[in-house]
């Protein structure tokens, strides 16, 4: 058996745990939580090719060129959720993206906006489906005054 062959998993290819892809950790350097539904892009600040010290690093870059959800980064990289909070964490503190936020912490979503964009995003998606209400159908509805 060569030195190759011990370290691939039938077609999958070379492997690699993911705690190797951040050094063993489990927290970014930073303490920005990123959840899945939160927009990352590539700063304006030039990355320092030095300063991309991995393949893994420099592919969630170029997929930031745009924005992107975090969910989508996770799942077009290819690796674990919390690998790529970590990563993405430590590019945050290196001022190498932006994070903007899609939907508020900590309470119950009624913006309106986000959930019309939620509902068109699904709609899109899901061509074939029907019995989604409709933009004025999923407007919020005055409550009547109950009668005394």
């Amino acid at each position: 058996m060569s030195e190759d062959d011990r370290w691939t998993y039938e077609e999958a290819g070379p492997v690699a745990r993911p705690y190797t892809v951040t050094g063993g950790r489990t927290r970014s350097r930073g303490t920005r939580y990123f959840d899945l539904v939160d927009m990352v892009v590539r700063s304006m600040r030039s990355a320092d090719p030095e300063s991309i010290s991995s393949p893994e690093r420099a592919q969630i870059l170029d997929l930031c060129r745009v924005p992107v959800s975090v969910a989508e980064v996770a799942a077009l990289v290819g690796l674990p959720l919390g690998v790529v909070r970590v990563l993405l964490g430590d590019l945050l503190y290196e001022n190498l993206i932006e994070v903007m936020e899609s939907a508020p912490r900590g309470g119950v979503v009624t913006d309106q906006n986000l959930l019309g964009r939620v509902l068109e995003r699904l709609r899109a998606m899901l061509p074939g489906l029907t019995g989604l209400p409709t933009p004025a159908a999923a407007s919020p509805r005055r409550a009547s005054p109950r009668p005394a």
